[in-house]
């Protein structure tokens, strides 16, 4: 495909009468042409398709991310020395729950069945994941999401597992620090999965959950959107906004996030919403 604007070129150039200007004309609309197509044939060869005028690069890095994310899951659940059917109902939930067609999950088993092989190693994939997503770096942090999600599946925190996921997370490029504060923060987010309110609270009129006005949860609440205490309620809200960009979406689909897996990021977005909510009555915040 990387030879069709050239051809094009000299069939402009020889087609308007050997005219270079014409030559050049025909290598940008070659240009064109190759870079449409590569869309198309990288969307069939990852069953993403080149849907929606989705171009090549976009396309070329859902695929990689897919290809990361489940194979990852699979290394994951392998590194405490066995795949539990704890783990593989989470990733089977996880598949239906993201309404995958046939094709894609039986991608997404073959990713993951390739990821739970003994020593398999993450390195080259992880490399091939930063180089499709430098422009994208809240991709990293849903990538962190799925497998943390996977590691917890059991209900325990495996030392291997944990062990992978700071090397995982040293390889995207975060500090001891960073993931730290970014387990510390999805931790916190998930304790709001499912929505927090009665009924009507959404809007105005209802009431906390028993559960959800506990020194337990308020604590969780700051911890989800990474603050304290101790911040100010402008440093609050400004976290508060930055994570609703991050998780935005549009967002996250702009960036390359297939479209089959954003329902994870509406619900964290859900959950971000659900403990600035907390925050904001507990401290009287307009």
């Amino acid at each position: 495909m990387k030879f069709i604007k050239y051809i094009t070129a000299i069939f402009f150039y020889f087609l308007f009468g050997h005219s270079f200007f014409m030559a050049f004309i025909g290598l940008l609309v070659g240009s064109f042409i190759s870079f449409k197509l590569s869309g198309g044939l990288i969307g069939q060869l990852s069953g993403f398709g080149n849907v929606g005028g989705i171009t090549g690069i976009k396309t070329e890095r859902q695929a990689v991310f897919f290809k990361t994310a489940f194979t990852l899951m699979g290394t994951i659940a392998k590194a405490d020395g066995r795949v539990s059917e704890q783990e593989i109902a989470h990733v089977e939930q996880f598949m239906t729950q993201l309404n995958m067609s046939a094709s894609h999950r039986k991608q997404a088993i073959n990713h993951f069945k390739s990821g739970s092989q003994a020593n398999y190693n993450i390195d080259s994939l992880l490399h091939e994941f930063n180089a499709a997503t430098v422009t994208s770096p809240n991709l990293k942090q849903m990538l962190m999401i799925y497998l943390l999600r996977v590691a917890v599946a059991d209900g325990k925190l495996h030392q291997n597992e944990t062990s992978l996921m700071h090397d995982i997370a040293r390889q995207l490029g975060y500090s001891e620090q960073q993931f730290a504060q970014l387990m510390a923060m999805i931790q916190g987010q998930d304790q709001f999965a499912g929505g927090a309110y009665h009924q009507g609270a959404h809007r105005g009129g209802g009431s906390y959950a028993p559960n959800y006005t506990s020194v337990s949860a308020i604590d969780s609440a700051y911890q989800a959107l990474g603050v304290s205490k101790e911040n100010t309620d402008a440093e609050i809200k400004k976290a508060y906004r930055r994570l609703v960009r991050e998780y935005h979406p549009d967002k996250l689909m702009g960036q390359g996030l297939p479209e089959a897996m954003i329902k994870e990021a509406t619900e964290r977005s859900q959950e971000i919403q659900t403990a600035y909510d907390l925050i904001k009555k507990t401290r009287g915040m307009k």
